[in-house]
Parts: structure tokens; C-alpha cells; sequence
């Protein structure tokens, strides 16, 4: 097959951290508080801003509070976790490492008593019809190693007791979220923003401030520094929104800023999802005509649109154990990183092996269709090298 003469304008394909939106310079950083303290009046007002812009494109309720934490995603959902849980029994979701990794550290390191919890493997996804409004539940919108989200939230009941808790990390910005059934959200601008590594965000509810302000200082296990939100007991205002626990870096806060006024400027998150949607929708037409791949995730209602996984279904693939089946799947991809086409699309090392395609906001679908031609010339070479082997 003759080498594809068109490649996408950006390689950039990875899972997290992700690309940068359309037209990224390092020039949009030159009004950061670099050398400033957070703490001073235009770093509160800067950590504010970032704060208020996140809350107006996801167009959040006026009594949700939204802010920075440490620890990226993970330390947003470890937060959520070691001051909310306790009081209820808990239900966990768990059909990739990420969300299987939250029902580990809620048995093994918190302990708590009575977990159910409901597992599938990777492409599957649990029955979530068995959630008890009764109980607290946690649970992945968008599965980043598996590709696999939830397909709607019709199943958190609306006069639930518990706390809904959802990692939405790879789905936030890039799916709808009904806001009415989730108490805590979570996530990083790393991700659907493509902002920078190492920064958390975490949405609470005000059941979850109640929660929180109730539970905090009776929880049974050590409560790291950085987890303890609550002044006097009271989520005050601003103590979330910019008098973060830890210093962040007002660098990173400036890439974020930059990418919420692009998200704001191309219709906010409408916007957002409407591209991912298109980005998702350009590899659906190829996998259609391919032949050799085909999606991850079982159905179309729990198929992501940012994390897309892909499976290779071709058949002398199939045959190979599977230490050889990932090593061919890294061939391919590793021809796509040597060419510039592609980087950083391997599918995730616990996860079956294949290809893992970024289609979050900040991609274009024109790259995402100039990639495509580069896998079918990518696995032509590739099944042709196997082909000979086999033939020796």
C-alpha cells in the first residue's frame, strides 16, 4: 500500500495529557502570575477566574461550588472519597483500571465495611440498574482505558439518599451530564481542555457540602492536609473556588483560562461535545469500511468519544498469544509515531491490545480522517510482515 501523502496538522492523539486546543502558542501564556504568590489579590482573582469560567461553559447550578485540588483527577476522586464516605453503604462501578483502582482503595485502604461492588471487563459495562438510591455510589462517566462510557444517567434516581460520585475526567466537556443527578463531579483540564498535568478539579453539590461539613471531622481514618477543605468545620466561600489547600501553579492556571475562553468562543460546551461527536464520527466511517479494527466497547449507546479504544479483529491477528498480539498492535502504532502522524496511541498496558485514539474537543476531524488513511497503510505493513513469518 502506498505511504499516505496527507498527515494530520497535529500528531498529538494522546489519551491524557491531551492536545492543546487549535492554534496553542506558548504566547498564550505570557500574562501568568509566574514568580507571584497565589494568595496575593491577583492570584485569588486569576484562581477565581478560572473558577467561574469552568462554571459558566459547563453551565453548572448557581449552588454548585467548583475549584481547583491537588493531584490531578486522582486527587479529586481520593478527596471525594476520604471525606464523603462513612455514613452510607457504598456501590462502586468499576470496568476499566481507573474505576476498578476506586473500589480498591475503598476496601483495602479505607476499609469501609459494607461495598458492593460490580465489575465488567474491558469493552463490557456493569449492570448499573443495580445502583441503591439508598446508598452512596461511585462510578466512571467515560472510561479512558476502555473506552467505555456510561450511556445516560437515567439510573441514579432522582430522590436518592446517597451521594452520587462520578469520575468524569474523560467525559466532562464531552458528553451531556444532568447535573440534577450527580453530587460529586471530578476531573482534570488535562484532559477534553488539554491543559496542563497535575491539577484536579472538584464539583460538589450541596448535599456533598453538607456531607462534607458533617462527616470531615468524624471520619475514622487519617485525613492528609491537602483533603482537609473545610475552616471551623464550614465550607466557607472562596475556601474551594480560589484559597486552595496547596499551591498550584498559576502557569497552569493561565493554560487553562486560555482554553475556556476558546471553549467559550466557539459556543462553550455544546460546542465541545458537538466536536467530539465529530472526531468520533470520522472513525466510525472508517472502522465501517476498514475491515481489520472495529470498537472496544460492545455497543454504540456505552461507545466513548473522546477515549477511543479499538480492537484488531483481522484474523491472523486473533491467532497470536497475546504477548505477541501486543507487540504487533505496537508495531503498528510505533510506525505512526516515527512518521509524525501519530503519537502516544497505544492502547492502555492492562487493557487488550490495540489503539487508542484521543477524539476529545481540542482534535480536528480533518486530522482525525488524514489519520485514518495512515492506520490502513500502518497495518498493511504490519500484516504483510506477519504474513511472511508465517509463510517461513
Amino acid at each position: 500500500m502506498q505511504k499516505p501523502a496527507l498527515k494530520p496538522k497535529c500528531p498529538n492523539f494522546s489519551s491524557g495529557p491531551c492536545a492543546k486546543r487549535p492554534g496553542w502558542t506558548v504566547d498564550a501564556l505570557k500574562n501568568a502570575l509566574v514568580g507571584r504568590s497565589h494568595r496575593s489579590k491577583e492570584g485569588k482573582a486569576r484562581l477565581n477566574e478560572v473558577s467561574e469560567r469552568m462554571k459558566k461553559v459547563l453551565g453548572l447550578p448557581a449552588d454548585y461550588r467548583i475549584g481547583v485540588v491537588a493531584g490531578s483527577d486522582t486527587g479529586a476522586v481520593e478527596l471525594a472519597m476520604w471525606t464523603l464516605l462513612g455514613p452510607k453503604p457504598v456501590d462502586i462501578f468499576g470496568w476499566e483500571s481507573f474505576g476498578k483502582g476506586w473500589i480498591t482503595d475503598v476496601v483495602k485502604y479505607l476499609k469501609l465495611p459494607n461495598v458492593r461492588e460490580f465489575k465488567a471487563d474491558y469493552g463490557k459495562i456493569p449492570d448499573l440498574s443495580k445502583a441503591d438510591p439508598k446508598h452512596d455510589i461511585i462510578f466512571t462517566s467515560n472510561g479512558t482505558t476502555s473506552g467505555v462510557k456510561v450511556p445516560d444517567l437515567d439510573w441514579i434516581a432522582a430522590d436518592r439518599e446517597g451521594l452520587a460520585i462520578c469520575d468524569a475526567t474523560s467525559g466532562i466537556f464531552a458528553i451531556p451530564l444532568d447535573y440534577s443527578k450527580l453530587d460529586v463531579i471530578t476531573f482534570s483540564w488535562q484532559k477534553v481542555l488539554g491543559g496542563e498535568a497535575g491539577h484536579g478539579v472538584l464539583i460538589l453539590s450541596p448535599r456533598a457540602v453538607k456531607r462534607m461539613e458533617e462527616n470531615e471531622p468524624n471520619v475514622p481514618w487519617p485525613l492528609p492536609k491537602i483533603f482537609r477543605l473545610n475552616a471551623e468545620g464550614k465550607l466557607k466561600p472562596g475556601e474551594l473556588e480560589y484559597n486552595t489547600v496547596n499551591t498550584p501553579s498559576m502557569l497552569c492556571v493561565e493554560d487553562a483560562v486560555d482554553a475556556l475562553k476558546w471553549a467559550e468562543s466557539i459556543g462553550g460546551c455544546k460546542a465541545l461535545v458537538a466536536r467530539s461527536n465529530a472526531n468520533l464520527a470520522a472513525l466510525e466511517r472508517w472502522v465501517e469500511k476498514a475491515g481489520w479494527a472495529a470498537f472496544l466497547a460492545e455497543t454504540k449507546a456505552i461507545r466513548s468519544n473522546t477515549s477511543v479504544c479499538l480492537k484488531i479483529t483481522a484474523d491472523w491477528f486473533t491467532k497470536l498469544p497475546d504477548e505477541e498480539k501486543t507487540k504487533a498492535a505496537k508495531k503498528i502504532t510505533g510506525m505512526l509515531d516515527k512518521e509524525g502522524v501519530a503519537h502516544d496511541i497505544n492502547s492502555y498496558g492492562k487493557a487488550p491490545a490495540g489503539i487508542r485514539i484521543w477524539c476529545g474537543a481540542t482534535v480536528e476531524a480533518s486530522d482525525v480522517e488524514a489519520l485514518t488513511l495512515w492506520l490502513d497503510w500502518a497495518y498493511d505493513a504490519v500484516s504483510k510482515e506477519y504474513a511472511e513469518e508465517i509463510v517461513k
